[in-house]
């Protein structure tokens, strides 16, 4: 990291307005996969989990993880293979199981002390890219959900964020994952906001248009996802 308050990805710098933890983990999830060179990009001098089908594109990108975690319905047999043939840490599931694979790997995460980064985690069916957004925002972790496409930041309460974009977005939305979040502030953008309150039955902040490459964000109370989108 440049600092202790900042993540850098690919495409995009995210400054915090709290410290973040001294290590990195990428968890490659089993959505859809971002570009090769994005990953690869993204590895670098991370510490890299899979999460089952997550482990395809790992393979296709020549990036060995030290874990592999989840059920292995999804992912294909020659990927789970390759991990097995390089000695790759399995944590193996029950299909028939009360929680999902990425849920179940974001507990394990809880315990690496490490700003996480979830990829390959959207782009595929609602319902479990609602459960991934919630169940990451939810978490206590620190971290983001991002790939080439789309990226999302989760700010909590009393927190702000800094975003330094390398190329225009589609799209910036702002949604709430906790019922309420009160003292919503965003600058930098066409429709700004300032100490407003959003609500899950009335999400309205979406579809918001970038005025700068750099914009900022800051949250009261609650929880508050920050989406940006880069192309559908």
């Amino acid at each position: 990291m440049m600092n202790k308050n900042m993540i850098v990805l690919p495409h995009i710098q995210a400054e915090f307005s709290y410290p973040l933890p001294d290590k990195e983990l990428l968890l490659a999830g089993g959505g859809r996969p971002p570009a090769p060179e994005w990953l690869c990009a993204a590895a670098s001098g991370r510490k890299l989990w899979c999460i089952d089908h997550g482990i395809d594109c790992c393979c296709r990108a020549g990036l060995l993880p030290q874990r592999l975690i989840g059920d292995g319905d999804s992912a294909s047999p020659e990927a789970w293979h390759w991990a097995i043939l390089h000695n790759v840490e399995i944590a193996k599931f029950p299909p028939e199981k009360d929680y999902t694979d990425t849920q179940l790997t974001l507990e394990m995460a809880a315990g690496e002390n490490s700003f996480v980064i979830l990829t390959a985690a959207l782009g595929g069916r609602f319902d479990h890219a609602y459960s991934t957004i919630f169940s990451f925002g939810s978490s206590g972790l620190k971290g983001c959900i991002a790939d080439d496409r789309e990226a999302v930041f989760f700010l909590h309460t009393e927190e702000s964020v800094r975003l330094a974009l390398a190329k225009k977005p589609k799209a910036i939305s702002l949604l709430p994952v906790s019922a309420e979040v009160t003292g919503v502030s965003i600058s930098g953008v066409h429709w700004e906001l300032e100490d407003v309150v959003l609500t899950q039955s009335c999400p309205y902040a979406v579809s918001n248009e970038a005025e700068e490459n750099v914009l900022s964000v800051s949250v009261g109370m609650g929880i508050l996802a920050v989406y940006i989108c880069w192309q559908e």
